[in-house]
């Protein structure tokens, strides 16, 4: 999908688009290009909502999480020689 900038540098979003992500955007700038980020309504309840199980992980809990996992990760590209 591509959409250009009309005359005062304003930006048209497809309504398809407004309507699946809401209306407000962080705009996130690369070297090479931009990336339109959708800002939720409830950015506490995003941030709940993507910790899922570890919300009432305590931070060991994640530590030993993460560290298996890069371990497992590790044994299985042959990393753990």
């Amino acid at each position: 999908m591509s959409t250009e900038t009309d005359a005062q540098g304003r930006l048209y979003i497809p309504k398809e688009v407004r309507e699946k992500y809401d209306q407000k955007y962080h705009i996130v700038m690369y070297e090479d290009r931009i990336e339109l980020v959708p800002v939720a309504d409830d950015p506490l309840a995003a941030v709940r909502e993507a910790a899922g199980e570890l919300h009432d992980a305590s931070v060991e809990d994640i530590r030993e999480g993460i560290e298996a996992e890069a371990k497992a990760e590790a044994e299985e590209t042959g990393g753990g020689r």
